[in-house]
């Protein structure tokens, strides 16, 4: 029997090689399109844009087959028609769809199609933060039940990359704090407020007017949307389910252009930050507006521009920086996601990274983290009201590392007071005193201070 030499072998393998990659070059993997609003006008585009250098890119062919839409009737200039559909049964039952794009938002219908399209079998990429924040860990445990692949990038911080950074660039850290600013409609208020002196309400007056803030801004300022986007970062650096409900939210509303003086007086700036740490086991989870040195690397970012800062334990501090949201940037991270999912396909490994949540550490109450405190005060302008003041937070064991003072009319002065570093629960019990006393007329404003 004539046996193969080396060189004939060689040979073989590398035609087979070659008939396998022109195979898979020519693969065309068929998508759908749930919600053609923003975000998904936005994928449309790029897809478009990016169809000539996919194969390259994933050697795979990428195509819209379907696109679900509300209004049949709408004109949607730059999409062919027969692709629209209202119809997501039309879309689930096709078995040549491998991929679904949902770009509708909310809990419902987006739960139910979502979870349906894993069933049978087909890939997902979302942008909704709140059903990942709510029921993050469900749709991936379906995921992965069913080998496919459920991916997140585009729900929080918009083009910015942090999910898959931490889920995979950062696997090898055990990571100690996300902080960072994830929502660009306070964080323009906030640039308005300190550069240029507007008031709350102007500043968002101009932030809707620019569309960075909804008709109804509730969910961004009062720290809502934040909140969700800290709850899905908690979750995948900690290893460790966090909902929500779990998030500690405060808001910017009761943000003055007299905190916004007082922070310059100290050298700091207001920012709305959401915060995740793991201290010593215990997870805090929390959004509010805090006191930052103006050296921070967070507290050069301006406008609706978002920012993300990962401390690990190997890698020491990083941070991630960019567009937080709008057409483009979130389908840029949307897009992301679909190329991940091709080469998935291309090799055959859909599903290969699930729910990460295998710890179930416990969450720290808010009145157990400590920092420093900012109040502001409005009191009675007569000798001993300040001894008063110092004495009842010395009976709460909190030391003051600064204290300022300005009368305004009326026999009434301002006091502003910044603590050293303390737990909560002292701070509260001594605002409780306050609230009680006769000489204390308004707790203005308290902040935390980094």
């Amino acid at each position: 029997m004539c046996m193969m030499n080396e060189e004939e072998k060689n040979r073989r393998a590398a035609e087979k090689w070659e008939g396998a990659e022109a195979m898979k070059k020519e693969s065309v993997v068929k998508a759908a399109l749930l919600g053609l609003g923003t975000v998904g006008s936005g994928v449309y585009k790029l897809v478009e844009r990016q169809k000539e250098q996919l194969p390259a890119k994933t050697g795979m062919q990428l195509e819209i087959a379907k696109i679900l839409v509300h209004d049949m009737k709408k004109e949607r200039p730059g999409v062919r028609r027969e692709l629209l559909t209202d119809s997501f049964e039309e879309i689930l039952k096709d078995s040549d769809i491998q991929i679904v794009i949902e770009v509708v938002g909310g809990i419902e219908p987006a739960k139910r199609m979502i979870m349906d399209a894993l069933k049978a079998g087909k890939n997902v990429v979302t942008a909704n933060k709140d059903l990942i924040a709510a029921h993050g860990r469900e749709l991936l445990n379906t995921a992965e039940e069913h080998h496919v692949d459920l991916l997140f990038e585009a729900s929080v911080a918009g083009g910015i990359p942090i999910i898959n950074p931490l889920k995979e660039c950062l696997a090898g850290n055990e990571i100690l704090s996300v902080m960072g600013i994830v929502n660009g409609t306070t964080n323009y208020i906030l640039t308005k407020m300190t550069e240029e002196g507007m008031d709350f309400d102007e500043a968002l007056k101009r932030a809707q007017e620019l569309g960075y803030a909804e008709a109804d801004p509730t969910s961004d300022i009062e720290g809502h949307d934040a909140g969700r986007k800290v709850a899905i970062l908690a979750s995948i650096a900690f290893h460790s389910k966090v909902t929500f409900k779990d998030v500690y939210v405060e808001g910017i509303t009761r943000i003055t252009s007299r905190d916004i003086a007082y922070a310059e007086e100290f050298g700091n700036v207001i920012k709305l930050l959401g915060i995740a740490r793991n201290e010593g086991g215990e997870i805090e989870a929390a959004v509010y507006p805090m006191m930052l040195p103006k050296d921070h690397p967070l507290a050069s970012v301006r406008d609706s521009f978002n920012a993300v800062f990962v401390q690990g334990d190997a890698v020491g501090d990083t941070m991630f920086y960019g567009r937080g949201a709008g057409e483009l940037p979130t389908a840029s991270a949307v897009m992301a996601d679909v190329l991940r999912i091709l080469r998935n396909i291309r090799c055959g490994c859909n599903g290969r990274i699930g729910c990460t949540c295998y710890r179930n550490l416990p969450m720290k109450p808010i009145e157990e983290s400590q920092h420093k405190y900012y109040v502001r005060m409005l009191v009675e302008n007569r000798p001993g009201v300040l001894a008063q003041i110092t004495g009842t937070l010395a009976e709460q064991g909190v030391s003051i590392e600064k204290v300022v003072q300005k009368v305004f009319r009326d026999n009434k002065a301002e006091v502003v007071i910044i603590t050293e570093k303390i737990q909560e629960r002292y701070v509260k019990n001594a605002l409780d005193e306050f609230r009680r006393s006769p000489v204390i007329y308004d707790i203005s404003n308290i902040l935390r201070e980094y």
